[in-house]
């Protein structure tokens, strides 16, 4: 599994989204209950080397995911304190 680096190439996105959305409904964002059980089934079957190679492309699209979710919440949180 790659993991995701902070990249240029998401910074438009993520301004945008930040800027558009109040900061408190971005730092509030969590996975709904059966993609957060996904995720869960992924990590223990990566864990335990069970992955097959299209769960382990699932579990690096949550890994993208999360690393953009993050980058939200920070400039939601600059956005807050201002």
């Amino acid at each position: 599994m790659t993991t995701a680096v902070s990249s240029p190439i998401y910074d438009e996105l993520v301004d945008l989204l930040a800027e558009d959305v109040a900061p408190s409904r971005i730092l509030n964002f969590q996975l709904s209950p059966s993609r957060q059980m996904k995720l869960d089934s992924l990590l223990d079957k990566n864990r335990s080397g069970t992955l097959t190679s299209e769960e382990a492309e699932e579990l690096d699209a949550f890994a993208h995911f999360e690393h953009v979710v993050r980058m939200l919440k920070a400039r939601a949180l600059q956005a807050k304190q201002r």
